[in-house]
């Protein structure tokens, strides 16, 4: 019998025992292991949203740097228009500034021609007027007029 006593009370006191545990030490094992269970949840739903906001952000920094690339080539694009717009107006300019210059070259050589001209007109005249009153001087004698036609053509 002192057998079964010490059986009988053994199972009495492990009844009190998994009472207890059932009672104080069972659920905050049980709220501990939710809490942890919730909080494994949430750091995964956490992480696939993280992981959905870094691929959007991913697409938009893709998008935002194609949108980029193609301002900057319809900039570069509109500053070549832009620079062969001035170099072929600088062209204008400067062709018709030359042609500008040229008349102004011709105007002054044709000017130049005929004060040149005036001044060989003036020039003949005087040496006529010269060589008339040299022959009207002189007796008309043809190896004189000869002469004086040799000096008159030498000074021409």
């Amino acid at each position: 019998m002192t057998m079964n006593a010490t059986l009988f009370g053994q199972a009495i006191w492990f009844a009190i025992f998994v009472w207890f545990c059932w009672k104080f030490v069972w659920p905050p094992i049980i709220t501990a292991l939710e809490e942890r269970k919730q909080k494994i949840a949430e750091g995964l739903s956490s992480a696939d949203r993280a992981e959905r906001d870094l691929e959007l952000a991913q697409e938009k920094a893709s998008k935002n740097l194609r949108e980029a690339k193609e301002k900057a080539a319809e900039i570069i694009e509109q500053a070549k228009k832009r620079s062969d717009a001035i170099v072929e107006e600088a062209r204008d300019k400067a062709r018709t500034e030359g042609d500008r210059l040229v008349a102004r070259a011709h105007d002054e050589i044709e000017q130049e021609m005929n004060r040149a001209r005036e001044e060989l007109r003036q020039e003949v005249s005087k040496l006529a007027l010269k060589g008339a009153s040299m022959v009207l001087e002189r007796e008309v004698d043809e190896k004189a007029h000869e002469q004086m036609l040799k000096q008159l053509a030498t000074e021409l």
